[in-house]
């Protein structure tokens, strides 16, 4: 057995991973453990220890750790641009060597996180570049031989893209773009500008663009235009980038992220002072969303018909954390000669971790490649004993039920408008709700939609929810057929379905298509399957177990959040919990 422990660490989305003979064997961010800090940017220490112990492994069994991040990556590129500005890089050069100090006691530190002898230790610490960890992430999972690889995010290594040509296990890179050019970090920019300024908030343009137009195409061109071979430049008093300083210096000592402002004087000459938080989202922002992402859409599809350009080839994976943008991912379908495509469920910097003990699977120890991948239940579970065990610590009432008719009551509430949390076997890698760790409604009841938003969620109201349904189904629903397992894409609702689909329709009439095949989820799919018996819709609507906070781990959260909102019923295991007048009435 040949055991090798990824890491994403002192970045935002910190994570870990056990990689077991080339599969992945267990997988959790840090955020969704004991800190529930969004996007954690630290040491991912009970993430370690909890995958060792998903794995029924101890640290004296890991062979390798694999990091994704090498300080020594790109190292020219990074002289040559502090040389150029040595005003703007002198808080990059401190990070740098901060960063380098850290890095070097990886070993110790993970040795301290599981109480373990350094000395008694015989892994080897591997640092892999991150976009190349990224790069690895998707394409090693993918069901291709051979395809086009492209990584875009914010900032990784000084580098905020990278095209490559992969083949077998052999990852040709073909070019780099360095910062401060970054795609990501435009589309951040407008982000804060907009009033998100939480970290991680981009997904909420995304879904905001849709109430605008794109009136300001120009100016977002003036911001960041794309100059041909695979190269996009940006106005750097438009964008500011961070200038090398890594996340983690941004970083409270609870690992929360706090990013300055990214956007500079020609924002705020153009539009004026930037939308305070709570303030009222009117034309001015809806349609700097608009703007923004169609910019942002179309510089990436530049981007990636350049690297079909240089390969010639029809199949495409894409990772970083730009390649959780769903409506571009459509749309590289649609508009480039690529037919086909790949993005890892964890396209964001968790997946760095996965990423990095892939890539030393495959380049360090020479091995082959394996199956692809398309589920990603890697996360912890919790015995029947312990979810039942929270119930009665809250004194909630429940009832147990066999398969078969958990199924049947948990359908029958859907069909009757009843919201529920829906809690089952392993959590989900990355970071969407796929099935396991999740809030479902009927996705054509009326008003389902607002009241999800407002008494559940408890967020903004333009916010959309995602269809999951059945694969087979696609085609009779959306206008592009694609499977979508790690719901990776924003696809059109076919016109004669948009009213069934309601409350998963968006205001462009579009939804963030879950596509569910059996072997990938037996329970899932057949609750949709016993689902459409009833109701005539194969759909149900999918969003992530939670409240303005990480996705639920714990059975104590799972309860947690259902008593403090208005979920109607609990689903936790074989257990049900239905609240006060939402019973169901006896069959005939």
């Amino acid at each position: 057995m040949s055991a090798i422990l990824g890491l994403n660490v002192f970045h935002a989305d910190s994570a870990a991973c056990i990689l077991i003979d080339g599969k992945v064997a267990a997988a959790v961010a840090e955020e969704r453990l004991g800190r529930r800090a969004k996007h954690f940017a630290g040491f991912p220490d009970e993430a370690i220890r909890r995958v060792l112990q998903m794995s029924g492994l101890e640290l004296k069994d890991i062979e390798y750790v694999a990091v994704g991040h090498d300080q020594n990556a790109n190292l020219t590129s990074k002289a040559a641009y502090a040389l150029s500005h040595p005003r703007r890089s002198a808080k990059s050069i401190i990070s740098h060597f901060s960063r380098r100090t850290k890095f070097a006691g990886v070993k110790e530190m993970v040795a301290e996180t599981c109480q373990c002898d350094v000395g008694e230790l015989k892994f080897e610490v591997v640092p892999v570049e991150h976009h190349v960890a990224h790069l690895a992430s998707s394409f090693y999972a993918s069901p291709f031989e051979e395809a086009a690889g492209f990584s875009y995010d914010a900032a990784g290594d000084f580098v905020s893209a990278i095209y490559a040509r992969c083949h077998g296990c052999d990852l040709k890179i073909l070019k780099r773009v360095f910062l401060p050019h970054s795609l990501g970090a435009f589309y951040t920019a407008i982000c804060q500008f907009i009033g998100f300024g939480l970290y991680g908030e981009e997904y909420k343009v995304m879904g905001l663009a849709a109430y605008g137009q794109p009136v300001y195409l120009k100016e977002m061109a003036e911001f960041i235009r794309y100059s041909g071979d695979g190269q996009y430049l940006v106005d750097p008093q438009a964008v500011h980038q961070l200038q090398g300083v890594e996340l983690d210096a941004c970083a409270t000592e609870k690992g929360e992220i706090v990013m300055p402002p990214l956007y500079g004087p020609p924002l705020l000459e153009r539009f004026g002072a930037p939308r305070a938080r709570e303030a009222p989202l009117d034309s001015r922002e809806n349609n700097l969303a608009a703007s923004c992402q169609a910019h942002f859409e179309n510089i990436a599809i530049e981007c990636i018909r350049w690297l079909q350009a240089q390969t010639k080839l029809t199949d495409v994976i894409t990772a970083g954390g730009c390649a959780l943008n769903g409506v571009c991912n459509a749309r590289i379908l649609r508009d480039t000669p690529f037919r086909r495509s790949y993005t890892h469920g964890a396209a964001g910097d968790d997946g760095t971790a996965v990423g990095a003990a892939l890539y030393v699977w495959h380049q360090v120890l020479k091995k082959p490649r394996g199956e692809a991948v398309d589920a990603l239940y890697l996360g912890p579970e919790y015995s029947a004993s312990e979810m039942q065990a929270s119930l009665e610590k809250a004194s909630l009432r429940f009832k147990s039920f066999a398969r078969g008719e958990l199924l049947e009551q948990t359908a029958r509430h859907l069909a009757a408008g009843h919201v529920l949390g829906w809690y089952q076997g392993r959590s989900e890698w990355g970071p969407r709700a796929l099935g396991n760790r999740s809030i479902l409604a009927h996705p054509g009841w009326p008003g389902m939609k607002d009241l999800i938003n407002q008494k559940i969620k408890r967020r903004e109201a333009f916010r959309p929810f995602a269809p999951s349904i059945l694969a087979e189904d696609v085609g009779a629903y959306f206008e592009q057929e694609i499977e979508s397992p790690f719901m990776m894409h924003v696809v059109k609702i076919r016109p004669e379905k948009r009213t069934e689909l309601a409350a998963v329709c968006h205001a462009d009439q579009t939804g963030r298509l879950h596509t569910v095949r059996r072997p990938q989820n037996e329970l899932y799919y057949d609750l949709i399957k016993r689902f459409a018996l009833l109701s005539g819709t194969p759909v149900v609507l999918n969003t992530s177990f939670n409240e303005n906070e990480p996705i639920v781990d714990t059975p104590d959260q799972a309860v947690a959040c259902f008593q403090r909102n208005d979920v109607d019923v609990l689903c936790l295991g074989p257990f049900v919990v239905v609240k006060a007048g939402k019973e169901l009435e006896s069959p005939a």
